[in-house]
C-alpha cells in the first residue's frame, strides 16, 4: 500500500482529492494536515465524506512516515514549505500549486498527454491548472504536428469551485447565480504555464493564444472553445486528434457536440472538432476539481508508482 499525507486539506481540491483516496485500492492515507480545522473529523468539513472515513485533520505531520505528499495549499505557499521543511529520501510530491509549473527545481510538468514517460519516472510533480488542462488538451495534438500558428481565440467558462473555498464578491450564491462574466481578460496566469509548454512542444511556434476566461453560474466544470487557423480537412484534423489520443486514458475525441455532464464527477476530458472555412473550432471540457486538480493529481501519482493509469479513476458522471 501507498502511503499519501496532504498538506491543506481543507479546500476544494483537496476534498476532492481525499474523497478519491480514501477509496483507491492501493493507497493508505496517513494524514491530512490543516492549521484551520485541525482537530475535526474530516466529514466535519468535507461533509460528502461522512461514513467513509474517521480521520481527523492533524495539527502536525511526519513527512519520514508516507510515501507521496500531495501539496493543496495556496498558490505561492509551496516554496515556502520546502523552506521550513526537509524532503527525505524517497518521497514522491505531487504540487497542485502553480509554485513550480515552470519545471524547476527537479519538478516534472504533470500532463501525462504529454509528458507519460517523464512523469512515470519523476519524484516530484507539478499539477497542472484547470484552465491550462482544458486548453491544452485542445491544443497538444495541433502543435505536436507544427499546425499552431496565427491568432488562436480562446473562451472558457468555469464553475464556481474554480476560486477556491474560501466566499469573495464573485463567488456566492447570490451574485453568481443567473449571471455570467469575463475576468483577467487576456492576462489569465494560465498562459503562462500554456505558452511555456506550446513552446516546447512546436519550437519557434508564432501563435498568439488570445484567452477570454468567464464565470459561470453552475459549481463546477470548464468548457473551452478554441478557433484557429487550420489547413487540414475536417475528417485530417479528427484522424490527427484520435492518433495523438489513441492512447490517453482519459482523453477522447468526440464525434459529435459534447456537454459539460460527460465529464462532470470523472477525470475525463472530452474533445470535439468542428471545421468553418479555413477555421478549426475544438471545443473540450472537463471537471475543473478532478482532471484539472485532484483527479489528475492522482492519475500522477499512479504513473510515478506504476500503477494502472485509471487506479482509483473509475469515476461515474452526473447524467441529471
Amino acid at each position: 500500500m501507498i502511503k499519501a499525507g496532504i498538506i491543506g486539506g481543507a479546500g476544494y481540491t483537496a476534498g476532492e482529492l481525499i474523497r478519491i483516496l480514501v477509496n483507491h485500492p492501493d493507497v493508505e492515507l496517513g494524514f491530512v494536515h490543516s492549521e484551520s480545522s485541525a482537530g475535526k473529523h474530516l466529514y466535519e468539513v468535507h461533509e460528502g465524506l461522512f461514513g467513509d472515513t474517521d480521520i481527523c485533520f492533524a495539527d502536525s505531520f511526519d513527512l519520514s512516515d508516507i510515501d507521496v505528499l500531495f501539496l493543496c495549499s495556496a498558490h505561492g505557499k509551496s516554496r515556502g514549505f520546502w523552506e521550513a521543511n526537509e524532503c527525505p529520501a524517497g518521497l514522491k510530491i505531487v504540487d497542485l500549486a502553480q509554485d513550480f509549473r515552470d519545471e524547476s527545481e527537479g519538478y516534472v510538468y504533470g500532463l501525462p498527454e504529454w509528458q507519460r514517460s517523464k512523469i512515470a519516472g519523476a519524484s516530484k510533480i507539478a499539477n497542472p491548472g484547470c484552465f491550462a488542462t482544458a486548453i491544452q488538451l485542445g491544443l497538444l495534438p495541433m502543435a505536436a504536428a507544427g499546425q499552431l500558428s496565427g491568432e488562436v481565440s480562446i473562451t472558457a467558462i468555469t464553475g464556481s469551485t474554480g476560486a477556491g473555498v474560501k466566499p469573495g464578491a464573485t463567488t456566492h450564491f447570490s451574485w453568481r447565480n443567473n449571471n455570467l462574466s469575463t475576468y483577467k481578460v487576456f492576462g489569465h496566469q494560465h498562459l503562462i504555464e500554456i505558452n511555456r509548454n506550446i513552446g516546447l512542444l512546436q519550437p519557434g511556434c508564432s501563435a498568439s493564444l488570445n484567452f477570454v476566461p468567464m464565470r459561470g453560474d453552475f459549481a463546477r466544470g470548464i468548457f473551452a472553445s478554441i478557433t484557429m487557423d487550420c489547413q487540414l480537412g475536417e475528417e485530417e484534423a479528427i484522424a490527427l486528434y484520435k492518433d495523438y489520443y489513441a492512447d490517453a486514458a482519459f482523453t477522447f475525441v468526440s464525434d459529435g457536440p459534447v456537454d459539460l455532464k460527460q465529464v462532470v464527477n470523472t477525470n475525463k476530458c472530452i474533445v470535439a472538432l468542428e471545421k468553418h472555412g479555413n477555421k478549426l473550432v475544438v471545443s473540450s471540457v472537463i471537471d475543473n476539481l478532478l482532471k484539472g486538480a485532484s483527479g489528475q493529481a492522482v492519475q500522477n501519482m499512479n504513473l510515478i508508482f506504476g500503477l494502472p493509469e485509471n487506479s482509483g479513476l473509475k469515476l461515474k458522471a452526473s447524467a441529471f
